[in-house]
């Protein structure tokens, strides 16, 4: 019961982070209508350089803050300089043009910084606080927890409780009624690439310190196992993204603790199956797919 307790609370931590990049996904396919295969080498870009930022600083802080901005930028960047020419040509012209994105980056970021893996420190200790003789969450854990809750509700006050969230939902949902009503559709686009990359680059700088490290690949199994948390929550659902992200931590940290870490992935390609096959859209899906 213990050992059962203590993969919970891991899995809840670790699905916050998922979670929170699945958010992202949601964020850029409501704006866009498009899925962001180049979000986790983005995410990544960005991650490098609030490691750039806290070794020249020696700030946790400072460099969180320089990775956030960073993705920000990458988000306008990428949404002015590729994506925009390709919204009203093919439906894969995104995705083609994404994929190649992923390459150019990952490619430069080896060139720049090598294929070794560089260690990320943590603001706090990620050894497991014991309460009443069990091992629960770790105080990095717990700042993850509270990190990613807090985005989240931020995200939600901005979408339901001011005049941008309302623009940008607009935007999202009837672009053209928007226009018409005198909404930049166009700078909502480009503000949601931002949210969604700053998003994502928060996301990934809280997972990559509690694995191998920093290097050019070390967002690829984050993007593949958040793809799978906002497939499975449905791509229009932030409430999905949410819920799913802690049910894929959860499940993937009890099948790792009891049946190994090889059988993690070949769990959340069933999950994903499953919920493929029964309800496509994804369990917290809208019941109406919108045409904009």
């Amino acid at each position: 019961m213990d050992h059962l307790l203590f993969l919970i609370a891991t899995g809840l931590a670790r699905g916050a982070i998922f979670a929170l990049f699945a958010l992202s996904l949601v964020l850029i396919w409501r704006a866009a209508r498009i899925i962001n295969f180049a979000q986790g080498a983005m995410a990544l870009v960005a991650t490098y350089a609030a490691f750039a930022v806290t070794g020249m600083t020696g700030s946790y802080w400072a460099g969180l803050g320089a990775g956030i901005l960073a993705g920000a930028a990458i988000g306008l960047g990428v949404e002015r300089g590729l994506m925009r020419f390709t919204r009203d040509s093919h439906p894969l012209a995104g995705i083609i043009v994404a994929i190649g994105l992923v390459m150019v980056l990952q490619a430069l970021l080896g060139i720049f910084f090598g294929q070794q893996h560089r260690p990320m420190h943590t603001p706090f200790s990620d050894s497991p606080l014991t309460v009443g003789g069990v091992p629960l969450l770790s105080p990095y854990d717990i700042f993850v927890l509270v990190v990613a809750l807090a985005v989240m509700g931020g995200l939600a006050l901005l979408f339901n409780r001011t005049s941008m969230g309302l623009q940008l939902r607009a935007s999202a949902f009837s672009p053209e009624v928007s226009r018409v009503l005198g909404v930049r559709v166009s700078l909502m686009v480009t503000v949601g690439w931002m949210l969604s990359a700053a998003v994502a680059a928060l996301a990934a700088m809280l997972l990559v310190p509690t694995e191998l490290g920093l290097n050019p690949h070390s967002t690829d199994v984050l993007f593949v196992y958040a793809f799978t948390v906002a497939v499975v929550g449905g791509l229009d659902s932030p409430v999905g993204a949410l819920l799913g992200g802690l049910v894929v931590g959860v499940a993937m940290t009890l099948v790792t603790g009891y049946l190994g870490a090889t059988f993690a992935p070949i769990g959340v390609l069933v999950l994903l199956v499953v919920v493929l096959l029964v309800k496509p859209g994804g369990i917290f899906s809208m019941r109406e797919a919108r045409s904009a």
